[in-house]
This record gives C-alpha cells, structure tokens and sequence, in this order.
C-alpha cells in the first residue's frame, strides 16, 4: 500500500514538472522549429527585397506617366485627415489591398482609416459601394460591409501593368456613382508609406478648362470626354497600383526583417532554458551516483 501511493506521487510530480516545464527534447524541438523559421523569414527578405527594387524602378517610370493626371482630378490628399462633407450623394470606393499577407500592417491601416472614411459617410448620410482590390481586404471587408460591395479584383497577375488597371476601369464604368475614391498606400521611402486617397469625379462638361488646348466637334464631344475620362480613371488606377506595391514590398521587407530578429532572440532564450535544464539534470546524476557511492561505503 505504502509503495502504491509512492509510485501515485511520483507521477503526479512527473506530471506537474511536464505541464510546468519543458523537458530537453521539448526544447531543443523548439529551438530547431525556431531557427527553421528564421531561415524561411530570411528567405522572403530577399525575395521581397528583389521585387522591391523591381517596383521601385517601375514607379519612377511610372510618376512621369501619371503626372498629367493630378492637373485635371486633383492632387491626392491624406487619408487620415479626409474631410468628406464635400463628397457627392453616391459614391464608388475603391480600396487597393494585396493578395499576399506576411507583410506587416499595409493592409491594417489602410482597412482601419477605410471603416473610419465609411462611418463618416455613413452619418452624414450618404450613400457607397466598395470595390476591393486583394484577398486581405475582400475577405475582412466582405465580413462587415457584404451589402455594400460592387465589384472585387483578386489574384491579380504581377507586376501590375496598364492592362489590368484599363480593365479594372472598365468595370468601374459600370457602377453608379458621382465619383470614385481610389484608396491606397503612398510609397515614401523603404519604411514609410502614407494611406492616401484620389478623388476622380467623370468628366461630363466640355467647357472645362483643361480642354481649351483641344478643339471637339460638337458630334464627337462626348465620346471623346468618355474616352478621356476612361484613360484618366485608368492611369490613377495603374499608378495608384504601383504606389501600393511599392509599400506592400517594403512593408514585407520589414516584416520579415521583424520577424529574423525576433526568432533569433527567442532561440537565444530557448538554448538558455536547454543549458539550464541540461545542467540540472547533469547535477542531479552526480548527486545519485555520489549518494548511490556514499550508501554502498556506510
């Protein structure tokens, strides 16, 4: 009987010391699991690194190209400070998110600042709908906002180019709105990106001032304004893709950069717990062999 709850008590401390603690084996799983890890983050650091300079070198070729665009819709203005009583009854929010995660908070924010924009509408009682680009954001915002959405665009080919965002247009045209909010993440500089919005309201007035240099014949005035406005709306989508890009690469390039520092810190605290309880258990041998020595000599 006495031997019986012995043997109940030694289990029930080797049971404790398992949940409590984490034995050498346990430990050096996870040390190996940790650096594995690490060495996967190192990975995408480079190859996020790579198509950074790629998207880098195509958003330079690309500030140039779209410069023409901001003297007739408008410079773009700051997310966070966007001011939408002046926004018109019917609305078209276009928000740029990725199709990839592991890439820090790109998605985070931006989706953040687009629920405050959209609570702002919401009260001053106006009317929108979303059309999301990525399968971050169409997956969060279909969640909240599913009556809302128009259109999504995912799995999109990359590097973006002209064609994508010309068809991504074409959709557009097909909604009802009296203007559309391209929402995106402005690339500054390796470790900052700024959540930015574009406004484009469709060109309906042949009187505007950046016509004066054309001359249109009252036949072809309106088409020639609808195909105008069409290229217009499709080149700050393209270059509005261009910015985002250039922020998600940057972002993931950070992210993994996080991510490296972390896991070799936490590999370092875990190959103190291994040599803690290596010792410990090294200790505990000596003292049975040199009690085990003792009892032999008595």
């Amino acid at each position: 009987m006495l031997g019986s709850r012995r043997l109940i008590e030694n289990l029930k401390s080797k049971l404790v010391l398992t949940r409590t603690m984490a034995t050498e084996k346990q430990l050096k799983m996870r040390i190996n699991g940790t650096k594995n890890i690490s060495k996967i983050t190192k990975s995408m650091k480079m190859v996020s690194a790579a198509k950074f300079r790629g998207d880098q070198q195509r958003l330079a070729a690309g500030i140039p190209f779209a410069a023409w665009s901001s003297k007739i819709t408008g410079e773009k203005k700051n997310l966070e400070d966007i001011d939408v009583t002046n926004f018109p009854k019917k609305n078209l929010i276009v928000v740029l998110t990725t199709d990839k995660g592991l890439c820090g908070g790109v998605n985070t924010i931006l989706g953040r600042m687009t629920r405050q924009m959209v609570s702002k509408l919401e009260a001053g009682g106006k009317e929108y709908k979303l059309f999301i680009q990525g399968e971050k954001g169409s997956g969060s915002f279909r969640r909240v906002y599913g009556d809302k959405f128009f259109a999504t665009a995912t799995e999109r080919l990359v590097p973006y180019n002209f064609e994508i965002a010309s068809a991504i247009a074409q959709d557009i045209l097909a909604a009802d709105y009296e203007a559309v909010h391209i929402l995106y993440n402005e690339f500054k500089s390796a470790i900052v990106y700024i959540p930015s919005i574009k406004s484009i309201k469709p060109l309906l007035d042949i009187n505007d001032p950046f016509l004066y240099p054309f001359e249109l014949s009252e036949e072809d005035d309106i088409e020639a304004l609808q195909n105008f406005y069409e290229y217009t709306l499709s080149t700050d989508i393209f270059y509005s893709m261009l910015q985002n890009a250039a922020s998600e690469q940057s972002s993931r390039m950070n992210a993994m950069e996080n991510a490296s520092k972390n896991a070799g810190e936490m590999v370092g605290k875990l190959t103190l717990q291994y040599n803690r309880a290596r010792q410990a258990r090294i200790t505990t041998e000596l003292i049975e062999i040199i009690s085990g020595a003792s009892a032999l000599k008595g």
